[in-house]
């Protein structure tokens, strides 16, 4: 019997990992040994908008030297994120360990050749695991975080996943999973940075503790209020819009080029690939909210939501926008 069956029927049985320390924590020496106070983290689970955030976190905090629309500026067309893609401009401090030589990853001040005023670092890795250095209060750099209703989340990486599998320049000689198999993974907390819930809470609990050092955003958030999220994220991290970028539409600007519609159809992120592995396409799908009703089945449905509300239980982090 499949897990997603068996969950229907005991949605209090508990996760393989819910004991468990999860094993992936950053060491201080990837973040140049220390945070610095005007560090930006960037902080999801795969396949929560991740590109979406780091696009519009680089647009916000560097558009005093790259304005976000041809009709505000002719420099418009050397817009980073027009030639760049995303995961680039805003590179993973989880894989500099997997990179050491790679430039994008030294992470010292200004290290892409930009003249960003701050540090923008991504990482998947879940709160507890971060350097203390960055969860210290005393350091003043801040976090954002993006999550992904489970639903969405869920499809979204069994799809991706699937897709790399099947990459022969990945040399895994991984047959595809199937939807159960892949979901009762999701259900039991098997995931490469731990379960889901334990991801988000993590974020959620700290953003509630220390409101000025975490905030705590979602992707159906961000899709159906652009311009108020966007805003929202400029204001937290000290850049935010003046009355003039206002009137000058300077917000719209920005949430149009780091749309996913936009982001998708950029040349840079529809041809070539990602380190010669992935193609950069790949990483853009559908960007929708509620996609997960064409692929999961009612039984799944019913069991995720006992899931959910299991391991979220008076924690006050609810999910309600599951569909547009």
């Amino acid at each position: 019997m499949s897990t997603s069956t068996q969950h229907t029927n005991d949605t209090n049985s508990n996760s393989r990992h819910d004991n468990d320390e999860i094993s992936v924590h950053l060491c201080e020496d990837n973040v140049g040994r220390h945070a610095s106070h005007t560090d930006l983290i960037i902080a999801t689970l795969p396949k929560s908008g991740t590109i979406w955030l780091k696009a519009l976190a680089f647009a916000i905090i560097n558009r005093s030297h790259y304005p976000s629309s041809s009709s505000s500026s002719e420099n418009y067309h050397q817009h980073p994120l027009l030639t760049i893609s995303p995961r680039d401009l805003v590179p993973f401090v989880d894989f500099k360990q997997l990179y050491p030589d790679n430039r994008l990853l030294d992470f010292t001040k200004n290290s892409t050749n930009h003249d960003s005023p701050c540090r923008l670092i991504a990482t998947h890795v879940p709160y507890p695991s971060l350097p203390e250095s960055i969860k210290i209060t005393a350091t003043n750099c801040k976090i954002v975080y993006l999550c992904r209703n489970p639903q969405d989340n869920f499809s979204s990486l069994w799809l991706f996943m699937n897709k790399a599998r099947a990459m022969p320049m990945l040399n895994n000689n991984n047959a595809s999973l199937s939807m159960d198999e892949a979901f009762d993974y999701f259900c039991d907390g098997v995931q490469e940075f731990g379960p889901y819930w334990d991801h988000v809470l993590g974020y959620w609990k700290e953003s509630i503790k220390n409101p000025d050092k975490v905030l705590f955003d979602k992707y159906e958030n961000l899709k159906k209020e652009p311009k108020t999220q966007t805003k929202r994220i400029a204001e937290f991290t000290g850049c935010g819009f003046s009355s003039e970028e206002e009137n000058q539409g300077v917000v719209e600007d920005i949430s149009s080029l780091c749309s996913f519609e936009n982001l998708k159809n950029l040349d840079v992120n529809k041809n070539g690939t990602w380190r010669g592995t992935i193609q950069n396409k790949e990483f853009f799908r559908k960007g929708e909210v509620g996609d997960w009703k064409n692929y999961l089945t009612p039984i799944m449905i019913k069991t995720l939501d006992g899931l959910m509300k299991e391991k979220l239980h008076g924690s006050g982090l609810v999910f309600q926008n599951y569909l547009p």
